[in-house]
């Protein structure tokens, strides 16, 4: 294994090492979220209810709708073969949510449940709103916290005792139809003002019961002091029969199956996969480079033209046939005028020589020191042959570098 592999891996067991043992005296912290669902065991979900239903609903019969919507499950034990065409249970449907989670064709059937002699228990903070203008009613939401709220029934024959809720939820109904609602239990805010959290309203052959205190029934209160009390006493206003529990939605049916479900739930562990994570991605991206074979230098292959040029040079400076190599020397630079100057080299006079200087800038003196030394080696004057190929070398260099 590579040693940077091994680095990576330590420094990541390390980390994850100081976080567990950072995390570990740390309480952990408490969840209040109102979920309401019936496998929850924090503060504001519904475990305690679930388990202590039968007792709130004695020699009842209390059967969980957890996986079929209201109307799903009221369709279905309709009879519409009988001749009365009734539906094949009695008893009294019920939801305990924070807000609503009953779709508008649940909310027609329940009406058409209840009409049929049945009842209705909702106990949540918003309504459906076809419900509520159905029952010509209206729920207020503050937006303003108001502290505790005190909670009782409104029969003092039932119990004269008031419930102080530390939760500051202060929803109630501002607006009943007086005539034919019944109220069954108020609430007050720190301010003293007293306001209606509990309704029974008929509806054809049945009755619909509302509430907007669910938090009545959550864990935090049926485990506080004697709060449960009041949770009997709200459900012992409803009829005797067979209840229909509606808990779909309720049932922690949002939380995935995953086995990184209970990494993600605990705060260390989660932010240890994290840190996991981005360790990986990190090394990806560091390490992940394509590895190839070393790509051999190739060296460009050596101008031939040069060395040969180079050795026929050596060849005649070697035996001394310096007029040889000045002709030569005479002939390519005439060539190159010719080719890149465009000047006739056939006579080498004073027009040659201006019109050279024009085109390439160099020095008049110098070009006419050239073209001297040109024709003074054509006119077969020669001197020191070595002497004139070094001055005719050095003229030429400057004018074609």
């Amino acid at each position: 294994m590579d040693k940077s592999i091994k680095i990576y891996i330590a420094v990541l067991v390390l980390i994850l090492a100081l976080i567990l043992i950072t995390d570990r005296d740390q309480p952990k912290p408490v969840d209040w979220r109102p979920t309401y669902a019936v496998n929850d065991k924090i503060p504001y979900g519904l475990y305690v209810f679930d388990k202590e239903i039968n007792g709130f609903f004695k020699n009842h019969k209390v059967e969980r709708i957890a996986t079929q919507t209201p109307y799903e499950f009221l369709d279905a034990n309709y009879d519409d073969n009988s001749e009365e065409e009734d539906y094949k249970i009695k008893g009294t449907f019920i939801n305990i949510s924070e807000s609503n989670t009953i779709d508008d064709q649940s909310i027609k059937e329940i009406f058409y449940f209840v009409s049929h002699g049945n009842s209705a228990f909702l106990s949540m903070r918003t309504f459906p709103k076809l419900l509520l203008d159905s029952l010509k009613i209206e729920v207020i939401s503050p937006l303003q916290p108001t502290g505790s709220t005190l909670v009782w029934l409104a029969n003092k024959r039932l119990t004269t005792k008031k419930y102080n809720f530390a939760q500051n939820i202060e929803d109630y109904f501002s607006k009943i139809d007086t005539l034919n609602t019944t109220v069954l239990g108020y609430q007050s805010n720190k301010l003293k003002q007293k306001h209606i959290n509990y309704i029974k309203v008929p509806y054809k052959n049945g009755y619909f019961y509302l509430h907007t205190q669910p938090v009545a029934f959550t864990n935090f209160n049926l485990l506080k002091s004697d709060h449960y009390r009041y949770a009997e006493s709200v459900l012992s206003y409803l009829p005797k029969g067979d209840v229909f529990w509606y808990t779909k939605g309720q049932n922690n049916e949002s939380i995935s199956g995953s086995p990184l479900r209970y990494i993600l739930s605990q705060p260390a562990l989660k932010w240890a996969w994290y840190l996991f994570l981005i360790g990986m991605l990190t090394f990806i991206v560091f390490n992940a480079k394509r590895k190839q074979r070393i790509v051999p230098i190739l060296k460009p292959l050596p101008n031939s033209t040069i060395d040969f040029t180079k050795t026929i040079g050596n060849l005649y400076y070697q035996e001394g046939d310096h007029k040889n190599i000045i002709d030569k020397k005479i002939i390519y630079f005439l060539e190159k005028i010719r080719l890149e100057y465009l000047i006739d080299t056939t006579k080498l006079d004073d027009t040659f020589i201006k019109k050279l200087h024009h085109k390439t800038g160099k020095s008049e003196t110098d070009i006419q020191e050239l073209v001297f030394l040109i024709n003074e080696h054509r006119n077969s004057y020669h001197g020191s042959l070595e002497e004139d190929l070094i001055r005719i070398n050095n003229a030429i260099e400057k004018i074609i570098h």
